[in-house]
Order: structure tokens, then sequence, then C-alpha cells
């Protein structure tokens, strides 16, 4: 069965004094203000969320919003994927319409961050890690070092150009009314920013982030009955690559992203030349170049070269992160892959304002940890 977009909604990404019940509320009840139909049309609610219980002693989110929303007595399910939980909660919604378990599907997806120290907030999401590396003090900001240092070696890649993709994105960030960072830099302020890990800086790193975002899901049938203004999930697909990132064989090709693309390619009619826009996990800097090439954009070691020719500009051939990305939206784990295709929802529909692209077909790309899970999700309007 078809499925369709109707309704997409988000908070206000940064530092927030709501907790996660509020925030979960907060982008819950705009999705559902902006829908054609009424809440008591929602058969299933999907609450993408990593950590509410570590972070904020909160579990039972997923029951304790169907009551907030009023959506009684729809099926409730919390989805935790990591940082990919909000893809994956895309995908879990998709399959109910598809399925058709549901004619009516909620996603909302939030996380609470900012209220715990960076170290706590750091330890938690290090948790993803395989314990062994863990228990050396491996995290995801050292992955990616690793990652860049490798990348960089191998290419010849300039550190200059992994500095260009958080200008890029904080320019993109500057239109986007939801993003926590409205703030312009330049590769000197990468560059000269506080060492994380070596060679990474601070501004090559996302913001540790409060938000919520939403997506209603129905049949694309159901859809034309209410509105002209909805866009068709043509494709998702995921897929994991091993636990322990040291036994890939390439710790640069990222082969969940790829098969994962694959696999979303698979389901719609068109490839990867056909695309518009896209928006991309850069949890680091030097994660946008190589999903590039793990998505087949761009050819292996060249996916750099497109922040520096201006493609991935939002002027550019195929802009990547309109919305700033989570470099400069920010980053609420379990809302990142909500509000990548809510991003997608608008930009498709002409709704983007300011950051606005031409674009009729999006893909979505959301990484858990350094590539353990990945979620790609792709977007049209209708013909």
């Amino acid at each position: 069965m078809d499925v369709a977009i109707i309704a997409a909604a988000m908070t206000d990404f940064g530092e927030r004094d709501a907790w996660i019940r509020e925030l979960l509320a907060e982008a819950g009840e705009a999705c559902l203000d902006s829908a054609p139909v009424g809440r008591d049309a929602v058969e299933h609610l999907y609450v993408s969320n990593m950590a509410s219980g570590e972070l904020e002693g909160q579990t039972g989110v997923m029951n304790a919003l169907a009551h907030d929303l009023g959506v009684l007595p729809a099926y409730a399910e919390r989805v935790d994927q990591t940082s990919a939980s909000g893809a994956a909660g895309v995908f879990e919604a998709w399959q109910s319409v598809a399925s058709g378990a549901s004619e009516m599907t909620l996603l909302v997806g939030g996380e609470k961050m900012t209220h715990r120290d960076t170290p706590e907030t750091s330890d938690v999401v290090a948790s993803v890690t395989h314990p062994v590396e863990y228990k050396h003090g491996v995290t995801l900001p050292a992955f990616g070092a690793m990652a860049a240092r490798l990348y960089m070696h191998e290419h010849d890649a300039p550190r200059e150009s992994l500095a260009r993709v958080a200008v890029k994105n904080h320019e993109n960030a500057l239109a986007n009314p939801f993003a926590q960072f409205h703030k312009e830099i330049d590769v000197e302020t990468v560059l000269e920013s506080p060492m994380v890990n070596d060679p990474l800086r601070l501004y090559d790193y996302c913001p540790v982030t409060d938000g919520s975002a939403a997506l209603l899901f129905c049949p694309v049938s159901v859809a034309e009955q209410y509105t002209d203004d909805y866009v068709r999930v043509a494709g998702v697909g995921g897929a994991t690559d091993t636990h322990v990132v040291h036994e890939r064989s390439d710790p640069l090709a990222m082969d969940a992203v790829a098969e994962s693309g694959d696999r979303a390619f698979g389901m719609a009619d068109w490839g990867v030349d056909d695309l518009d826009v896209a928006e991309l996990h850069d949890m680091v800097t030097v994660l946008e170049p190589l999903q590039l090439e793990a998505l087949g954009i761009a050819d292996r070691g060249e996916g750099w070269k497109f922040v520096e020719d201006g493609t991935t500009s939002r002027d550019g051939a195929l802009p990547v992160n309109p919305s700033g990305g989570l470099k400069a939206r920010g980053h609420p784990l379990g809302a990142t892959g909500v509000a990548q295709v809510a991003e997608l929802y608008w930009q498709l529909l002409g709704a983007a304002g300011d950051r606005q692209v031409d674009a009729d077909r999006g893909l979505a790309c959301n990484v858990g940890g350094f590539g353990n899970c990945v979620v790609t999700s792709l977007l049209e309007v209708p013909a």
C-alpha cells in the first residue's frame, strides 16, 4: 500500500525548559492541529526516543503521550534505535500503514538532553558502542576524529573541506526558525575552535540538544480524500553493520548506509541521479562526505569535493542539509530522523520559507552509532 505523509511539525531545537513529555506533546499537538483530520482518527502512535529513562528517569513516554494528546485508545509504542531512533520510527510508522494495520499513524520523536552536563550525556550516548571499545574510552566523537584523519590521509582531502561542511550548514540554519544555532561562521572559526578529538574541533561536532518533531502517516488513497498537500514515501530501508567498528574491513565504507540506501531505492521507481535534496546525519562533519559516497551520490574519496565546488550548497545541484543538519539545527537523538523527514516534507511541498530549494524528490539518512544501524528514507511529491 502506498503511504503518504499529510502533516509535520517541529518544536524549537536548543536548550529548552520543557521536559520530555512536554516536548513530545508540543510537537504532537502542532502536527495534529495542522492535519486535515481529527485526532480521533489516530490508530497507532509511535514515539522515537533513545534515552528518556537514562537521561530523565522517565519511562512509559508512549502511553503518557497518547493520554496527553487525547488519542486514546490508539496503540502506542516506543522506538529506540540509538541516534537513528527517529528514522526507525519513520520505518515503523510507514510499515504500520503499508501493512494495513493502521489507517492513520502519528509519529513523534524527541529527546531532553541539556539538563545533564556534557560528560554525563556523552557517557549515555557512548553506551551504544561495544563494551570493549567503551572500556577503553572510545566515544562517538573519537570515532569521528579517527575516521576524519584516515579519510584525509587516504583521499588527500584538505582539513578545510570538513570545516566547510560546518560553515555551509550553519549558513543554512540561519533560515531555519527551528534551528538551535543562528550563527554564521567561517572556516577560520572552525579551525580555531577548541580541540575535541584531534584533528577535529568543537565546530566539527553537533551540539547537545532538546527538541521534538512529528509526522502523520496514512495511505495515499486516504490522503487524497482530505488534501492535495501530501508527500509519498517512495522507499525506506534499514540495515546494520558490525557492532565493533574495528572489525569492519573498511571503516570508511559505511556499509549499512549503502545497504539501507540500496533497499530504499529498490522500493522506489527512481534512482540516486533523480535526487533533488538530501538531509544527512552530520553528527560530525566527516560523516557528510562519507554518506554521499556510501549512497552512491559521490564516487569513493570524492565526497569532500562536493562542498568545495558548491554542489551541496542550498543553490547547488544537490542541496544537502538545507535545514542546517544536526550540526546547526541540533541533534535531540530521538527527534533527529523525524526532523529530517519533516524538512523534506516542507521542501517538497514548497513550504520551507527562506531555505526553500527546488525539489520534487528527497532523501533522508539517519545513522545510529558510527554506522552501526542506519535508516534511509525517500520521499516524493505525487505525480
